[in-house]
């Protein structure tokens, strides 16, 4: 017994050595396979390296000649190489040609976008030019038809009625003030003398660059702008019709009202302050604020129909801008002031006259003719050739023609479109045809 004790302790001893060894071994087998999964783990989520795609790719051939030959001449042969997997970009790739429709885009394109005003690039010279510059070129637009409200319209007025030299607003009711008319009514300044509104037509065509006239429209008794001057007698679509380089202002007189009462026109130089307003106005619509001077001096026509026979006759007698009217034309107007209209076609003999009448205006026609014709003043009764300077002209009308269409039909349909095509046929009125007058 005492003898086997040291033999069973050395046979313990090698068991353990041999234990040890083993240990060791596995765990040099874990490190080595732990090793390359570690590796390959650290590179998850790193772009590949070309170079060792290149020596796998290498490594991988010569794997493969060992255990298949033929693959392995296969691939040889089709040169399957990083250059062959991984081709460099050629030039054709990065810039297209002019033929190809590749969109080319900056860093820039794709960077968060701030608004930021772009600066004029300034020119590090400039041109002289001999030709003139027009810097203003109208934008496209349509016929522009509007009512305006002027100060100098008018009405309301509040001074002193000349017939009379007496307040015009001559009846009061409380707080209510009226004028009482020649036909004994009493109309009240609330309600037929406080609109100051002026009916503005601009037709697509004007060009204020060109010569042009503006026509002023002075309308008759119990008449309204928008129902009568607009939409019945279709005064705004004469002009455009006409084709004639020509616009249009009518101011409201009394409204809807049996009056003929003249109100600020009355005054010395209210058709002329009246005129100047309105060329501001006119400007404006254009789209050419600059243009308010060539309105200011462009020639006038005075149109006057029934009752608007007195403003007429008074912006011709103390207006303050007579020469710059080029004609008048009554229709079955003259109920008065013959005076007036004779003073100012004696004076202004470069200027037309144009009267048509039916039977209730036809006595103090003939008498203005005959006053005429006293003074030396040839005078004519068809409206048959174009008109001239100079020329008067008084036509009568048959008994088929009503009073309250004869701005629709006089001598002809559309009598005023008449006037102004007359007058583009003149070049001395200096009035250019801008458009073909429609068959109306």
């Amino acid at each position: 017994m005492v003898g086997a004790v040291p033999k069973l302790r050395a046979d313990i001893r090698a068991d353990r050595t041999l234990s040890d060894a083993r240990g060791r071994a596995l765990r040099i087998g874990l490190i080595s396979a732990l090793v390359p999964l570690s590796l390959t783990l650290a590179q998850c989520g790193k772009a590949p390296d070309p170079a060792a795609l290149a020596a796998n790719s290498q490594a991988n051939v010569q794997v493969v000649a060992k255990t298949n030959p033929q693959a392995t001449r296969q691939q040889v042969a089709s040169s399957d190489t990083f250059e062959d997997r991984f081709p460099a970009p050629q030039f054709r790739e990065r810039f297209p040609s002019a033929s190809e429709g590749f969109l080319q885009r900056q860093m820039s394109d794709f960077s968060p976008k701030r608004a930021v005003q772009q600066q004029p690039e300034q020119a590090p010279y400039k041109v002289a030019s001999l030709a003139p510059q027009v810097p203003y070129q109208r934008p496209p637009r349509e016929d522009l038809t509007a009512l305006v409200s002027m100060k100098s319209s008018a009405f309301p007025y509040f001074g002193n009625n000349p017939a009379s030299e007496a307040p015009f607003l001559n009846i009061a009711k409380g707080d209510r003030r009226g004028h009482r008319s020649y036909s004994g009514r009493v109309y009240w300044q609330d309600e037929t003398y406080s609109d100051s509104r002026v009916l503005m037509h601009v037709p697509e065509h004007f060009d204020v660059r060109k010569p042009g006239v503006i026509v002023v429209f002075f309308h008759g008794n119990g008449a309204t702008l928008e129902r009568d001057v607009r939409d019945r007698q279709l005064v705004p679509q004469q002009i455009t019709d006409s084709g004639a380089n020509a616009v249009l202002l009518a101011p409201q007189m009394a409204v809807d009202a049996a009056d003929s009462s003249a109100g600020k026109f009355w005054q010395p130089g209210g058709f002329k302050r009246f005129m100047a307003e309105s060329a501001d106005h006119l400007a404006r619509a254009t789209g050419d604020p600059n243009s308010a001077r060539a309105f200011a001096n462009m020639p006038i026509v005075i149109v006057g129909y029934s009752g608007g026979f007195l403003p007429t006759a008074w912006s011709l007698e103390v207006g303050g801008i007579s020469d710059r009217v080029r004609g008048v034309v009554l229709l079955d107007a003259v109920y008065g002031e013959m005076d007036k209209f004779a003073s100012w076609i004696e004076s202004h003999r470069s200027s037309f006259f144009v009267s048509s009448y039916t039977r209730y205006t036809a006595r103090r026609d003939r008498e203005l003719m005959s006053t005429l014709r006293q003074k030396g003043i040839s005078v004519s009764e068809d409206m048959d050739g174009p008109l001239r300077p100079g020329s008067v002209v008084f036509v009568e009308t048959g008994d088929g023609i009503t009073h309250r269409d004869y701005v629709n039909r006089a001598w002809t349909q559309y009598p005023l479109k008449d006037v102004l095509v007359k007058m583009s046929a003149t070049p001395a009125l200096a009035l250019t045809r801008v458009a073909a007058a429609s068959s109306r």
